[in-house]
């Protein structure tokens, strides 16, 4: 199983990568994609996206995100975040995201992107203020959540999603019936009201070909690997 991170971050992040994600797999099929949240804490006085690039540059420099980690999808959109807005948020990484989530939670730092599908409970629960949606349109499980287009920052959009591949050189014949048995699994209703009640979606059947797959790793490298070079050095 691959994501973001695998199969495109890595490519800003390592000078000295042993794989090319666009070269050294054969692509099978996307499996599932979850919009990224922007959350705060709850004791920043922020209420709205506005709201948060104002604190922002008002505090230029200190105003904490946590992330995953280096590379993360959660890292990833901090510096798409900071692209966009001018904002000089500092980035705090994280040992995963549970860690990230628990200073949060605790008002250790201020903010961070984190996934729908992990960060929905927190926001029902109202221990963490959602802000908006990395999407054009709000999150079904968290419907109060504007998007960002809505708040108005509609560039603003990153999905993190998993996908299988499988070692390069293995038979297409293979491939296609890996492909053609995850399908019909994905097309199970109980499987689709599960991704759904936790925030993650079902691909679209154009997008959940080997080919679709390959396009997309080739599509998030060429937006990502940039981004990253511009804003850190490669390890």
């Amino acid at each position: 199983m691959g994501n973001l991170g695998t199969h495109a971050a890595s490519v800003g992040i390592y000078k000295n990568l042993a794989y090319d994600p666009r070269k050294d797999f054969e692509p099978v099929i996307l499996v599932a994609s979850t919009p990224m949240v922007l959350v705060t804490k709850k004791a920043l006085p922020v209420h709205t996206l506005k709201d948060v690039v104002a604190y922002a540059k008002e505090h230029q420099g200190k105003m904490t995100m946590g992330s995953a980690g280096v590379g993360s999808i959660s890292h990833l959109t901090l510096l798409l975040f900071n692209h966009l807005t001018g904002a000089d948020v500092r980035h705090v990484p994280y040992r995963g995201l549970s860690q990230a989530t628990n200073d949060l939670l605790g008002g250790q730092i201020d903010a961070m992107f984190d996934q729908v599908v992990t960060a929905t409970p927190h926001i029902l629960s109202g221990g963490e203020n959602g802000i908006a949606v990395t999407i054009p349109t709000r999150a079904p499980s968290i419907p109060d959540v504007p998007s960002v287009n809505e708040a108005g920052l509609p560039k603003l959009q990153t999905i993190a999603w998993t996908a299988l591949f499988m070692p390069k050189g293995t038979p297409k014949a293979f491939v296609e019936r890996i492909n053609a048995t995850v399908q019909k699994v994905m097309e199970d209703s109980t499987v689709a009201k599960r991704l759904a009640a936790i925030g993650a979606d079902v691909p679209t059947p154009a997008e959940r070909s080997p080919e679709a797959l390959g396009h997309l790793v080739s599509a998030e490298i060429d937006k990502w690997v940039p981004l990253i070079q511009a804003a850190e050095p490669a390890h």
